[in-house]
Parts: structure tokens; sequence; C-alpha cells
């Protein structure tokens, strides 16, 4: 079939190639341009520019995709269908109705769960037992086209937004080939949205702060969840404090049978209550937590004891 392809970050790269790989003709890859990354702000590519010039594929780099140019780069390339993941721009209805086949999204979510930009993370933060991928024809909403396929995964416990963005990265391109495949045989039925719907927005610094009087559990599912990027974050004596990595504590581990846990004790809610061998535990506004990995501002990430050791911290104080 002949393609354009959209998309920019890393999580777009492996349904790109396996476009290539399937034997499809990639007729012209479009990304975001370039920008200004690390301490010397030097212009960066995306991604997907990469792997498309590394694959010997023509790159458009618009800075707004609905414009008369653009439409007239897409037009000039006559594609069959579309195909976009994360690409970062809204498409026109001019766009949309341009290829015969139609525009395909992949999704990373089970529509219509978590429609919007940050459906990983927002599944993880929110504790979901499972998320998957979605491919479906783009309509004028966002992320409410019809679906055509589906595939689900687990999400443990202790799973990390990088860690399923990985696994639903590499389960899309496979799952988008699948698609094409399916649509060529003209045995793929659209389906309507149904069912309860939410959104996932765009991350912002106030998603990233710890909220001690919250659950163990609340805070466990948004530190594992903002693990890479951006990074739950805490305070220590005013200085700010990434968490990495945690667990919480059941009322059947042995931590809860030493004295440090007298049951007349009064606890604070992100106050230090012992320090393990590996780990330090918090007190939160229901159960106790680990905090396993931390990193302070302009430093390396370290297990919480060398850091609270380094600051000669004392049993009793408090996280912020």
């Amino acid at each position: 079939m002949r393609l354009v392809f959209m998309g920019t970050p890393d999580f777009a790269v492996p349904a790109l190639r396996a476009l290539v790989s399937a034997g499809h003709e990639v007729v012209g890859v479009f990304t975001q341009p370039d920008r200004p990354a690390g301490r010397g702000k030097n212009l960066k590519p995306s991604p997907v520019k990469v792997a498309a010039e590394e694959l010997g594929l023509p790159v458009f780099q618009p800075e707004r995709i609905k414009t008369s140019e653009g439409i007239q780069q897409l037009q000039a390339l006559a594609p069959d269908s579309i195909i976009v993941v994360a690409y970062g721009q809204i498409l026109s209805r001019e766009i949309l109705q341009l290829p015969s086949r139609g525009c395909i999204n992949v999704h990373a979510s089970l529509l219509p769960a978590y429609r919007g930009a940050a459906p990983i993370h927002w599944a993880v933060m929110r504790g979901e037992t499972h998320t998957g991928v979605t491919t479906m024809l783009m309509d004028d909403g966002l992320d409410t086209g019809d679906m055509l396929l589906k595939q689900e995964i687990l999400i443990s416990n202790d799973a990390t937004t990088g860690e399923i963005h990985d696994e639903l990265a590499s389960l899309g391109g496979k799952l988008l080939i699948e698609t094409l495949n399916e649509l060529e045989m003209g045995s793929l039925i659209a389906t309507p949205q149904t069912g309860t719907s939410n959104y996932a927005p765009l991350l912002k610094r106030e998603h990233e702060y710890l909220d001690w009087s919250r659950r163990a559990i609340e805070l466990h599912h948004q530190i594992r969840g903002l693990n890479p990027w951006p990074g739950a974050f805490a305070t220590f004596r005013g200085e700010n404090l990434k968490i990495w990595r945690s667990a919480p504590v059941l009322q059947t581990d042995k931590y809860l049978e030493t004295d440090a846990f007298s049951k007349t004790a009064t606890f604070y809610p992100g106050q230090i209550l012992q320090v393990l061998e590996d780990s330090l535990l918090v007190q939160t506004g229901d159960g106790v937590l680990r905090i396993l990995e931390v990193q302070p501002a302009g430093k390396r990430a370290m297990s919480a004891r060398d850091f609270f050791n380094g600051r000669h911290g004392q049993v009793g104080e408090k996280l912020g």
C-alpha cells in the first residue's frame, strides 16, 4: 500500500520500521521540526526523523501541517492511506479526507479509555491492571474515530510507564501491519466507540508533586507512572528530590512488627519512620511506603538510604 507516515517520538519508530519491513511503500514521513535540546540548545531531530533517514525515506517537517504548503505536499504524494502515530499535530478535515483509505491512527490505550496525549502515563498512575493498543480510523474528534483492531496487555503492580511504553510501541507496530493486511483483504470492519471514556491530558508540574496525605498505593502508582519522565518529586529540608522507585508496605510485611511501629504512636504523612538496608519507610495518609531510589537535583540517581545517610538524616524527619 502507498502510505504517508506521520509520527515524532520514540513510540512511533517501531510502527515506521514495521511498515518498511512489511513491504509497504512509504512515500513520505512527516515529523515535527528539529527542536533545541540539551544545555547547548542545539537543534535535535525527532526519533522518527532519525529512523526515516536511516531507512532512506523522504522527510517533511512543516511547522504546521494544516497550511496550504503541507496539504500540497500530501496531495503530491497521493497516499492510499496516512498512518499517524503520536505525530503531535491536529489534522484538518481536508487532510483526513485526502487518502482513499482514510487516516489510520495507532493509539496507546484500549479506546474509548484514555483518549488524549498521555494515555500510558495516566493508565499507570491510576493503577490500571490492563491497557493496550487500538488502531482506528481518524475523524474530527480527539481519538474518537471508529476502531479497527485492539490488543490488550497486563500492567503489573511494579511496571513503570517506560516499560509499558516500550511494550506497547512494539505491539503497535505489529497491530498496524495486521490492520493494513485485513484492510487490503476487505475483511476489516470499523466499530464505533461505545462505553465509558476518559481523558489523558498532557502532564503538568502539579501532577509530579507527591502529596503524602494520599494512600500509599496511590503514591506508588504515581511514582512508577512518572518513571522515566518527568519523574515524581518531593522535598527534603527544602531540597527538591525525584522519587524513582517505591513499593507499598503490606500489613503482613515484617517491617511492621518492629518497635518503630508502636500502635500507640502518632505518625504524620511524609514522616520517615525507619531506615532499612535498601530503603526508607515513609508514613502516608493511609499506609506505609518504601522509598527505594531517589535523585537529588543536579545529582545522579541513588538508593534512598544512601541519600538519607549522606544528608545525616534523622528518623522522624519529614518529606514535603
